[in-house]
């Protein structure tokens, strides 16, 4: 190709133009690689939208007649639903919509906000709270505080929480933070009922004052003159001191109010999450990232913050930066540094036979490319993240390939007696179309996984392109800085057989690689099979390999799902929590163990989906010391066996695996109207599935028994007793 000549011709004569070029581009890799966001994984928008309706005391068929069905009903018209999940349990209703991934998250969101609020409407008025959760990485908890308070009053915590929640808050770049673990904070009220018979007040109606005086009714507004004043009554107490004053009935013997017969005071409502950090009660305060930014960045800066809050806690209450995501960031970019420093001490070594200084020419390819690489993923909007770090790890070997080519060409011709000037224009020229054709069939060998499609192509997107933009950058190097370079540091002359290294690695092709390189061409039939060979036994190893379409994510932490049966107490979870607690504690390798009772962990990984909280969940988040992939899966397998052995619970292990959010590996789905008919069917199932080699867990979700207490009341004899029925 005339025109790839002319290009190096080009750079090496006008070399005042390669010396700013050259600078730009160091520049502009280094601004790049400033700015650019640092995140653990790729941030796309996932066009999964998750339902969660709170109904207490509703039974699953309630929750699936009442809330589900009008929900998934309108749901179903939305353009490109995807599919469509739910799940009804004892008070809780979770509904999944999933769309195509083409749509426009942010419009298809706004569409499944304003169904769930036509819905909302018509649910019975006993619901609690409806909440929509959207799957995005800017959600995920990216640092965990842990405020461990083994005897200090949950209020005297709660308060301390506030403030880390308000400080953390006010760092640029944090998305927000949301304290767990605390009992809810109610005004209680102690009724003497003994005050309120001599009183003849009955109870009723003292629950009618106060729940009259606790609303709070907009009136409209009235005009007095040019002014316009907003009407509405004060009401929703706030202090046991309004509480107290609340008139309950008025006579001739004066007004009587709730303070008269009732004592007020603060309290802690119903627990229902329990939390603890290596073992003491604690509440977690969790903190999200704005999309874009530098996690590590954000990171120093909450840690400034913390710093100034832990210098004013009270005695009784500690604060442990428990988990952060940043470490995992800089781990592997810290390994990036060492392939590139391995990378950089393989080209001199390997190019010794070139000599040191051709050496040192390949080696500016190296960080020149990857500078320019950065520089194109800044621009199309990528990230650096572990999949566009795995993809300059493995561009690492292939981007020195066309630098090597043109710069021992180079040489080739030097020692031939060509002046290094025109040799490195030459030398690039010769082998230009071969340099192209390698860097091209490099490139179109990626390519297709940029376009691969569904949420696992927009998952994995970051590594080829990661090798894409390395692998292009490294052919625009070697065909304009490598040529100027190697005209102004090579050797002047070269003598005509090389140095000795060059002179011993040709004797060695030519006792050795010649010799057998000639009996293959003289037998091309037997080099064919033996060829073909090798290829079968390749593939026949595949098997005892393995094989899965994501790998274990390698980061130094994996969670614990603790479920037990349908109607168990909170109390019976947090036994099964805290056996799995102390296996886990009792470990070495173990450094952080964050447990929940009642819901799951704060998310950390964006493909673990928070299960609705409920009082036969339980999760525990746990933290290792570096061990490397080999050590920790041995260990995550030796604990999972423990583990599994606790009766009355299903305590499961999980590793963070890389990939969209899956239900599991394997899922099979049975449909049918009868449920006690699916519930023996899934049971044979499961079974079955359990007598497979190599099956490690079998989740059955109606498994799991399911215990009702029913009441009849004998209206007739509680009416002979005097005890009143409801109708």
């Amino acid at each position: 190709m005339k025109w790839l000549g002319e290009v190096t011709r080009f750079a090496v004569e006008r070399w005042q133009v390669t010396v700013l070029l050259f600078l730009l581009s160091l520049g502009l890799g280094v601004t790049s690689w400033l700015a650019i966001p640092r995140a653990e994984d790729p941030d796309f928008p996932v066009p999964i939208y998750t339902t969660v309706v709170v109904y207490p005391g509703a039974t699953p068929a309630d929750v699936e007649q009442l809330v589900v069905d009008p929900l998934e009903q309108r749901f179903r018209s939305l353009a490109k639903l995807k599919q469509l999940r739910s799940i009804s349990r004892d008070g809780v209703g979770v509904v999944t919509a999933e769309f195509d991934v083409d749509v426009d998250a942010e419009r298809t969101y706004a569409e499944v906000l304003r169904e769930v609020d036509g819905a909302r409407a018509g649910m019975p008025a006993g619901v609690r709270s409806v909440k929509v959760q959207r799957n995005e990485n800017s959600d995920i908890v990216i640092f965990q505080l842990a405020l461990a308070a083994p005897s200090a009053p949950w209020a005297q915590v709660d308060s301390v929480a506030r403030r880390v929640e308000e400080a953390v808050e006010r760092v640029p770049g944090v998305k927000g933070a949301e304290r767990y673990g605390a009992p809810p904070r109610e005004l209680q009220v102690t009724v003497s009922l003994g005050r309120l018979a001599a009183l003849g007040i009955p109870t009723g109606q003292l629950l009618q004052a106060l729940g009259s005086d606790n609303t709070e009714i907009p009136a409209g507004s009235v005009d007095a003159g040019t002014r316009r004043y907003t009407v509405g009554t004060a009401g929703r107490y706030r202090t046991p001191e309004a509480v107290g004053g609340t008139v309950v009935a008025a006579g001739p013997g004066g007004v009587v109010r709730v303070r008269d017969v009732a004592a007020v005071a603060w309290g802690e409502g119903e627990t229902a999450h329990l939390a603890r950090y290596n073992g003491q009660r604690a509440m977690w305060v969790a903190v999200t990232v704005q999309s874009g930014r530098n996690v590590s960045t954000v990171r120093d800066a909450v840690w400034g913050a913390l710093d100034r809050v832990e210098a004013t806690l009270p005695p009784g209450i500690t604060l442990a930066r428990g988990f952060d995501q940043a470490r995992n960031v800089e781990a592997r970019l810290s390994r990036l540094g060492w392939d590139f420093a391995i990378a950089i001490g393989l080209v001199l070594l390997t190019l010794l036979p070139l000599g040191t200084r051709a050496s040192l020419v390949v080696m500016v390819s190296i960080p020149l490319s990857l500078a320019l690489a950065v520089a194109m993923l800044a621009a199309t909007g990528f990230t650096i993240n572990q999949l566009s770090i795995v993809g300059f790890v493995i561009a690492l070997g292939l981007l020195v390939d066309d630098s090597i080519v043109v710069v021992e060409n180079i040489a080739r011709l030097q020692r031939g007696g060509m002046d290094r000037r025109r040799a490195a224009v030459e030398g690039t020229r010769q082998i230009g179309v071969a340099v192209l054709g390698a860097t091209g069939t490099l490139v179109f060998a990626f390519v297709p996984l940029l376009f691969l499609p569904g949420l696992s192509g927009r998952y994995i997107r970051s590594l080829p392109m990661g090798v894409v933009t390395a692998v292009a950058a490294s052919l625009l190097v070697s065909v304009t800085i490598v040529p100027w370079l190697a005209s102004l540091l090579l050797p002047r002359t070269a003598a005509p057989h090389g140095n000795r290294a060059l002179q011993w690695v040709e004797g060695v092709i030519t006792r050795g690689y010649a010799p057998l390189l000639r009996a293959a061409m003289a037998h091309p039939g037997r080099t064919l099979a033996l060829s073909g060979a090798l290829v079968a036994g390749a593939v026949a190893l595949v098997p005892a390999v393995g094989f899965s379409l994501f790998p274990p994510a390698g980061t130094p932490q994996f969670y614990v799902n603790v479920t037990t049966p349908e109607g168990s107490t909170l109390a019976e979870t947090d036994r099964a929590v805290r056996f799995a607690e102390g296996v886990l504690r009792g470990h070495p390798a173990v450094t952080a163990v964050f447990a929940n009772s009642g819901r799951d962990n704060p998310s950390v990984y964006y493909n673990v989906l928070d299960r609705p909280e409920s009082p036969t969940h339980g999760q525990l988040l746990v933290r290792l010391r570096p061990l490397g992939e080999v050590a920790q899966a041995r260990l995550q397998d030796s604990l999972r066996t423990v583990l599994a052995g606790y009766a009355g619970a299903e305590v499961a292990l999980e590793a963070f695996v890389n990939g969209p959010p899956i239900d599991a590996p394997i899922a099979m789905r049975l449909e049918g109207p009868d449920l006690d008919t699916l519930r023996a069917l899934s049971a044979r199932t499961a079974q079955a599935m359990r007598g497979v080699p190599g099956t490690r867990l079998v989740r059955d979700p109606l498994r799991l028994a399911r215990t009702d207490l029913r009441v009849v009341v004998d209206r007739g004899k509680a009416g002979l007793l005097g005890v009143p029925s409801a109708e």
